[in-house]
């Protein structure tokens, strides 16, 4: 992605040099070019006007900050996609928060579109939940569904399994490391869910 020299020989790399050395009309000549691309991508994966325009902020914001490397770059567009997927990815990952949030909140009776989304939304992400759950070694699924579900304290967990807070801590710990990693590895899964909730 990076080149080991960088040379002026292209509009490109000329713009490039120019932005790395502060130049803010470059910067802009820059920002004109890609920020279509940036957006449109961006739209495509959140169906979010809003978090489109908030992804293309990040993504010139963190260029601009950078720009001193900038000339190391050798495939400019390649690269900006790579950041307009990672930071969409990580905004869809805040969309599917908020959505449990939202769930969680809701009057049971549901209306409107919107609502019935965020119910999809919100079953998928509880179906990945259950499996991340599941796949825990059992002393940590058992350690996990006590606090988090059945809503005890450490110290109760503790009394019941006979064993430490500390080794309770430790589990929950572990738990919610490697459901946390799960919901990660299932990026792919849940973007496609929402293409299809749209559609």
């Amino acid at each position: 992605m990076y080149a080991e020299q960088p040379n002026h020989d292209s509009p490109e790399r000329e713009l490039l040099h120019k932005v790395a050395l502060g130049d803010q009309k470059a910067f802009t000549e820059l920002f004109e070019q890609h920020q279509t691309l940036v957006y449109d991508f961006a739209l495509r994966l959140t169906r979010s006007k809003s978090r489109g325009e908030e992804i293309v902020q990040d993504v010139f914001i963190k260029l601009w900050v950078n720009r001193a490397e900038i000339e190391r770059i050798q495939n400019l567009a390649a690269y900006i996609n790579r950041m307009a997927r990672n930071y969409s990815y990580t905004a869809l990952r805040k969309i599917a928060a908020e959505t449990l949030r939202t769930v969680e909140l809701a009057e049971p009776e549901m209306a409107g579109p919107s609502d019935a989304e965020h119910r999809l939304l919100y079953n998928e992400s509880a179906k990945i939940l259950q499996t991340a759950v599941d796949i825990l070694p059992p002393q940590r699924k058992l350690v996990y569904e006590m606090c988090h579900e059945q809503g005890l304290k450490y110290e109760e967990v503790a009394a019941k399994l006979n064993i430490s807070p500390g080794t309770v801590h430790k589990h929950m710990k572990l738990a919610l490391k490697s459901i946390r990693t799960y919901f990660h590895d299932m990026d792919a899964t849940i973007l496609i869910f929402i293409f299809f909730i749209k559609r």
